[in-house]
């Protein structure tokens, strides 16, 4: 299984930015699908974005304003996040290894590798 560790969290004003960092290791990376979900209080995980292993990327509807990206060759996958709101504020998680048919349709269950998750708070 890929090990996962996410990075760069926090607290930001609603209409600020955070760039999320998820570094991989313990298998190659470079021929994974890539993905982010979050979780907010009392929810089922969501998708968010996600960026196969040539670039492509798919995004879930409500996130317009945020941007995946990868570099192979620091085995690394990022999520820009510009103008939040409050209700952005979840727990994000990096996945992996994505076992599905439709990554613009992608739900939890299709990822088979996942990092702890890091807290997004967005004040208003």
């Amino acid at each position: 299984q890929v090990q996962l560790v996410e990075s760069g969290g926090g607290l930001v004003p609603a209409g600020g930015s955070l760039r999320l960092s998820c570094a991989a290791s313990g298998r190659t990376f470079t021929r994974y699908t890539m993905g982010w979900f979050r979780q907010l209080p009392g929810k089922e995980r969501e998708f968010v974005a996600a960026i196969r292993a040539i670039g492509d990327t798919y995004y879930a509807d409500s996130v317009g304003r945020f941007t995946i990206s990868r570099d192979n060759a620091a085995n690394t996958v990022t999520l820009l996040m510009n103008s939040l709101k409050p209700e952005d504020t979840a727990v994000y998680y990096c996945a992996a290894e994505f076992l599905g048919r439709y990554l613009g349709a992608a739900t939890a269950a299709d990822f088979r590798s996942w990092g702890q998750g890091i807290q997004v708070t967005v004040s208003s």
